[in-house]
């Protein structure tokens, strides 16, 4: 299986994952909302009778009158005024004066917890308002009459079905990926057959192209160089020669740019350091009568496990690519951080701001380039499928007039 194909399935596997985290979230959150809210109506309308179902007045007469509700809850079994509440839910109640001193129980209706711990517990919540405690009790803290009531709910029968739909989202998801990841597997093939079948008539192409123009250039370049011999050189016989050189270079891009497989790599331990000092001397010269400054901030010691051969080649483009595009000034630098070599390469551009990472693309060249008629758009193209045979990154950005190169190792 190749990159492209591994990558579309977890990029695929990926969205999946996003779409169906979202999804169940929210399903889970309007769950535990509603379960939230539900379990507020009950304390609200405990809140509303101080504290207890039972909570009453003497009425005329001596008998026994309920305290009139401040607004009306949700009747029936489902809601929390359903006649069976009084008799199932487990909660109390505690009162509290203004100096924070217990008053009294109001209720204490509920067995997970003794009476002395409730009170303790109840201390702990009088400066709060509404939220939950320990995980599944429901709590209220309101003012009436110069007290302070805190009442406490036990949810934890509630909600289990919320958390075991929380569970039952969680394994589902997982086996949705799992059965994805499968499916990915089988239709992956099919996807990229065309593709891979267009990767390689490419590649057949190139290296055709390669060998068809390497017998019409020698025939050219002996003709001209017969042609010199018998008349003497010329502007024109000269500028002859300069294609040829041109396209010489072109086809040598050509038959080497996407040759850098996993597979076809001889990775060593390479200075790294050395390499791109020994290539910068070689141009000093170069540069310098081109009018371009040169600069390079270089670490000493630098080590890669890469190819040497592709590096070096790497290092030779980026070079060539200052050389063709810089207006007066050209700079390295080159260092190591945890593991990771470091290489930037800038020079001073009248290319506008921003990323720039299409002139990796093959036979792509910025419209405002300098010399852009002298350049191919391979050297880029050629340096990125090096850095992806080494599980590098390279990118590409123009800021204040200056282009850099930023390659990671």
């Amino acid at each position: 299986m190749n990159k492209a194909e591994k990558k579309f399935r977890l990029y695929a596997i990926l969205v999946i994952f996003v779409l169906l985290t979202v999804m169940l979230a929210v399903i889970n959150g309007i769950n535990f909302t509603m379960a939230a809210r539900d379990a507020d109506e009950i304390t609200q309308m405990l809140a509303e009778r101080q504290g207890s179902f039972e909570h009453a007045e003497n009425g005329p007469g001596g008998g026994m009158q309920t305290q009139p509700r401040e607004k009306d809850f949700r009747m029936g079994p489902m809601g929390p005024d359903s006649p069976e509440m009084n008799a199932s839910l487990r909660y109390f109640t505690v009162a509290f004066s203004d100096k924070g001193d217990k008053v009294e129980t109001i209720a204490f209706h509920i067995s997970a917890v003794t009476e002395s711990d409730a009170e303790e517990w109840a201390r702990n919540l009088k400066k709060e308002s509404t939220g939950w405690t320990r995980g599944t009790y429901r709590y209220r803290v309101y003012e009436k009459e110069g007290k302070t009531y805190v009442t406490v709910i036990d949810q934890g029968r509630e909600l289990l079905p919320s958390y075991r739909i929380l569970i039952i989202s969680a394994v589902g998801e997982v086996l949705c990926l799992i059965i994805g990841w499968f499916v990915l597997l089988g239709i992956g093939k099919k996807i990229y057959a065309p593709i891979e079948e267009a990767d390689r008539k490419q590649k057949n192409f190139i290296k055709n192209a390669n060998k068809e123009f390497r017998l019409p250039l020698t025939i050219i370049n002996g003709n001209t160089e017969l042609a010199e011999r018998k008349y003497g050189p010329d502007d024109e016989t000269r500028s002859t020669h300069r294609q040829i050189a041109k396209l010489n270079e072109l086809v040598e891009k050509l038959g080497t740019v996407g040759i850098f497989d996993d597979e076809k790599m001889n990775p060593v331990e390479i200075p790294v350091s050395e390499f791109l000092t020994a290539a910068l001397d070689r141009e000093r010269e170069n540069f310098a009568s081109r009018g371009i400054e040169l600069t390079a901030s270089i670490a000493q010691d630098v080590m890669l496990t890469a190819d040497p051969e592709a590096i070096k080649k790497m290092i030779d483009e980026l070079i060539g690519n200052s050389l063709k595009y810089a207006l007066s000034k050209a700079s390295y630098e080159l260092s190591s951080d945890k593991g990771y070599v470091l290489l930037e390469a800038k020079n001073d551009t009248d290319l506008p701001d921003g990323t720039v990472d299409q002139v990796f693309d093959r036979f792509t060249v910025l419209e405002n380039a300098k010399d852009k008629e002298n350049g191919a758009g391979l050297g880029l193209a050629y340096v990125k499928e090096i850095v992806k045979a080494h599980k590098g990154r390279a990118s590409a950005e123009v800021a204040r007039g200056i282009f850099t190169l930023r390659i990671t190792i």
